[in-house]
């Protein structure tokens, strides 16, 4: 059961490393550029080139039922949903199959009106109780990803 880490903004880096020593899980980072990640085993910098969607393409051609895909890139979570893959965005909310619609849809319509300029902005700043929430969210994901393996 792999974790696979959607890398290029990803905030929460250190605590994936840690989740995945401690159920000695293989962890792959993906980027379209090299990221600096421990030399162990388990965790495994995976570069791809070519284009803007290949490390999601990399990542969505491979997860599965019973793995744990981090993203915060709401198309990528719908096609790893799609999959069975569990999906956790960085500030620790999972993304899954009855909310994914409406995140999409979300995301089109900022989309459009910043496009029209009444929309600025982001997302809200990453805050210390994010981190906290996505590593509670993160541990309980992995128990239940190994719960899909058994059905």
């Amino acid at each position: 059961m792999p974790l696979y880490v959607d890398a290029d903004a990803c905030p929460v880096k250190e605590e994936i490393y840690r989740v995945g020593r401690r159920y000695e899980l293989k962890v792959f980072v993906v980027a379209n550029s090299v990221i600096r990640v421990p030399a162990e085993p388990l965790i495994e910098m995976v570069v791809v080139s070519g284009g803007f969607d290949v490390a999601d393409d990399w990542i969505a051609e491979r997860a599965v039922k019973g793995d744990v895909v981090v993203t915060s890139d709401i198309p990528l979570a719908g096609r790893c949903i799609e999959t069975g893959a569990r999906v956790l965005g960085a500030k620790g909310f999972e993304f899954t199959e009855d909310a994914i619609g409406d995140a999409l849809a979300t995301r089109a319509l900022h989309d459009m009106l910043r496009q029209g300029g009444t929309f600025g902005g982001g997302p809200a700043p990453f805050a210390k109780t994010d981190r906290s929430r996505f590593l509670s969210k993160l541990d309980e994901l992995v128990h239940a990803a190994r719960r899909d393996l058994r059905t």
